[in-house]
């Protein structure tokens, strides 16, 4: 796993050891990054569930202005922390090791977010939970985009209940992006 583009490019990224998280392939990190490229530069970005940081770090090195990045493991979060200071990236990012609705709650009133990626464990349906959390928040607004990497069968039918739109579903071999807007 590497960064893809900007100013930490070509710079490889370490990954957590074992089974608990699933490094977002270079592939499609690249064609995700490639739909969110005028959106990126001087963003504020929210990467839950952030495994080993490095969907974060490419908005960070590709000009976001800040990232925090929401991880409950140790282990992943000294991996995320190791890769920060490896790509010279640490001063435009925070580290919360907190669950992710728990890091929603101490979050409010720091401002809202233009991007929130969320890639949780597939098929443990925690997206529901954090969605209804982040309708109520005060972390979105009508232009946040919010992006969910899920299995390409599940089927997110609560998305609508939840108050969010889906505006764009991108399509991988296993895996998808979809993408949401706060439905006003």
């Amino acid at each position: 796993m590497r960064v893809i583009a900007g100013k930490a490019r070509s710079l490889p990224l370490k990954t957590v050891e074992g089974l608990d998280t699933r490094p977002t392939t270079d592939r499609i990190k690249e064609t995700l990054f490639n739909m969110l490229q005028g959106d990126i530069a001087g963003s504020r970005f929210l990467d839950l569930y952030a495994g080993s940081g490095g969907i974060g770090i490419e908005a960070l090195s590709r000009g976001a202005r800040e990232a925090v990045f929401v991880e409950h493991s140790k282990a992943a979060c000294a991996c995320i922390n190791d890769n920060l200071a490896f790509t010279h990236l640490s001063e435009s990012a925070a580290v919360m090791e907190l669950d992710v609705l728990t890091a929603i709650n101490k979050l409010k009133g720091k401002g809202v977010f233009d991007i929130i990626y969320m890639d949780a464990p597939y098929s443990c349906d925690l997206e529901q939970e954090v969605l209804l959390k982040l309708k109520d928040s005060d972390l979105v607004d009508e232009y946040t985009i919010i992006i969910i990497e899920e299995k390409k069968d599940e089927q997110l039918s609560y998305i609508e209940e939840c108050g969010f739109k889906a505006v764009k579903v991108k399509n991988y071999k296993t895996n998808k992006h979809i993408f949401l807007k706060l439905n006003k």
